[in-house]
Parts: C-alpha cells; sequence; structure tokens
C-alpha cells in the first residue's frame, strides 16, 4: 500500500503492529512511544520530510487516550501536574514546528538533532538508575512500598477480573497554588515549584514541536530524576500533556503547510491513524500493567532504547 502524502510503500499493517508493541513498554515510563516511532519512520521507511513530525504527533492525538484513561480509572493522574505542563509546553510547541522547517529540514540534520535530545534524555535516566539510594529518600521509599502493596493486592485476590483492579491508594493533591505542587503519594509527600515545572515545559515543547513527540519522553525523565517524583505517578501526567500539545501541534502543522508548498509539511492522516490505532491498544495494556513491573525495570528498558537509538543516529551523521 502507498501513502500518498508520506510516499511510503508499506503493508498497513506493519505500522499498526509496531506502535503497538513500541507503546505497550513505552507508556509504562508516561511516554506515548512517539520517539521511536520517528527514527522507525525516518531510517526504516525513509519517511524524512518535515511532515513526519506532525504525523508522529497524530499517532499521539489518536492512541493517548486509552493509556490516560487507565491511570484516570486507578487514580493515579496529578491534575495540578498535568495542567502546569499543558500551558507551559502550547507555546513552546508552535515555536518548534517554525524552527523544524525552517531550520532543519535537511535530514541529516534533524537526525543529528534528535540524536543529541535522545541522549540527554537517556544519559539522565542512567544517572538516575546507578545512583545510590539515599536512606530515608521519598521516591524510593514510596515507589517500594507501591510495589509491596500491589504485590499483597494480588496475592489476596482470588477473582483472576479483580486482579490489580481497585482496592489500591489513588493520588491526594493537598495542595495547589501559583507557587507549589503538593501531593501524597503512600504515605509520602512531594512538594514541587509550579515556575520551575512551567519553565521546563516551555523547553520541553519546543524540543518536542521540533522532534514531533509533544515533548513527553523528555519531561517524563525530568521529572523522576530532576524534581524526584514516583514514575508512578508522572506517567500519565506526561501523557496527558503530551496529548494536548500534540493536538495543537498537527492542527499548527496542518494550518501553516500552504505557506510551504516546496516541501511536504501537513501530517500523513492515514499513515498517523494507523499507527495510533496500534497504539491505542499498546497503551491501554502498558497502563493497565505497569503497577506490576517495577520501577527500576521500566527506566532501564528506556534508558537502552534511548541510548541505542542515539548512537546510531549520531555514527548514521559522522560515517
Amino acid at each position: 500500500m502507498i501513502f500518498p502524502i508520506s510516499g511510503v510503500e508499506i503493508h498497513p499493517l506493519i505500522p499498526f503492529f509496531v506502535a503497538f508493541i513500541v507503546s505497550f513498554f513505552t507508556s509504562m515510563g508516561g511516554v506515548s512511544g512517539a520517539f521511536l516511532l520517528l527514527p522507525f519512520q525516518m531510517s526504516f521507511l525513509g519517511y524524512t520530510a518535515p511532515s513526519v513530525s506532525a504525523t508522529n504527533q497524530l499517532f499521539n492525538v489518536v492512541a493517548i487516550p486509552s493509556g490516560v484513561y487507565r491511570y484516570c480509572k486507578e487514580g493515579r493522574m496529578v491534575w495540578p501536574l498535568t495542567w502546569t505542563v499543558i500551558f507551559g509546553t502550547l507555546p513552546g510547541v508552535f515555536i518548534g514546528a517554525i524552527v523544524r522547517i525552517n531550520y532543519l529540514p535537511d535530514p541529516k540534520n534533524f537526525k543529528l538533532f534528535a540524536a543529541l535530545i535522545l541522549l540527554y534524555i537517556g544519559l539522565r535516566m542512567v544517572k538516575d538508575l546507578i545512583r545510590k539510594p539515599i536512606a530515608g529518600n521519598d521516591k524510593i521509599s514510596s515507589e517500594e512500598r507501591f510495589q509491596e502493596l500491589v504485590r499483597k493486592y494480588r496475592r489476596k485476590s482470588e477473582d483472576s477480573k479483580e486482579k490489580g483492579e481497585g482496592g489500591l491508594p489513588a493520588v491526594r493533591i493537598i495542595n495547589f497554588s501559583l507557587k507549589q505542587i503538593a501531593y501524597a503519594f503512600y504515605g509520602e509527600q512531594f512538594v514541587i515549584p509550579v515556575l520551575g515545572i512551567f519553565s521546563l515545559s516551555f523547553i520541553v515543547g519546543i524540543l518536542g514541536g521540533i522532534y514531533g513527540i509533544g515533548g513527553g519522553a523528555i519531561i517524563a525523565p525530568f521529572f523522576v530524576s530532576f524534581f524526584g517524583l514516583p514514575v508512578y505517578t508522572v506517567a500519565g501526567a506526561a501523557l496527558m500533556g503530551t496529548f494536548v500539545t500534540s493536538i495543537a501541534g498537527v492542527a499548527f502543522y496542518q494550518a501553516i503547510a500552504p505557506f510551504y508548498p516546496e516541501m511536504s509539511v501537513a501530517p500523513d492522516w492515514l499513515l498517523g491513524s494507523l499507527f495510533g490505532l496500534g497504539g491505542i491498544a499498546g497503551m491501554y495494556l502498558g497502563a493497565r500493567l505497569q503497577k506490576f513491573v517495577p520501577a527500576k525495570l521500566i527506566k532501564s528498558m528506556l534508558c537502552v532504547i534511548l541510548i541505542f537509538t542515539a548512537f546510531k543516529y549520531i555514527s548514521n551523521f559522522f560515517g
């Protein structure tokens, strides 16, 4: 099958299954999987036009709601954090789209830019993984208690339909103001500055708008490693922020396409939708099973994928 906008020729089931596998694993860490689908489209499908960024964001729009639904249902959405991320990233997404079209239309240069982003994310997560646990560290202790509570709940559950489906305490919001967000998670309280989250989100919005990932792949590791938040509570917020900013990104790329007739700017709606359908199933299952997977395993998995992809692009650039 030939997709006329992107010029890609591929069996329609391949985008579906690739997106399903990628989203299943990455959604556990609060990442949609778009940061891996972009390299797949550029390297394996030969889709390198600026519109690939918009197509990638279209994948987010279609796929993310299923994962967000699971986190909402299980009470693990930190809504104040989510809205701060959304309002911070939205302006940046528009700036990023302009930068992508005007300054990074060359596939070779764009791949180097993408590699640097992926490498930075991966190295920050590696640093977090190898850091020795600090006695009384809130994030570590709460994540361990969360895992222990889930294990106890599973042992007590006799009905297979009810395993992991409720009975687990939800995130509790303590305070939300213009200065800070405070919430409780399994006996520990976390306080984060609103200005810091907003500023980070703005920068991430620009990078995500250029790369076409909505920003979740960048902001989720930052929440975990820089702000010290448990991965089980940031995943839903990161996905929801990525969803909203991706809608804005797709709309913006589509709107400015007529002003750049010499290049492909608007998203490939059919290809992006096929990726999105696979992502729907993958994200729902990933979000549902996340609480049964150790946080360290989730982070390790993301690290390997990020760093491998980054070095591949860097070697291609200088090769």
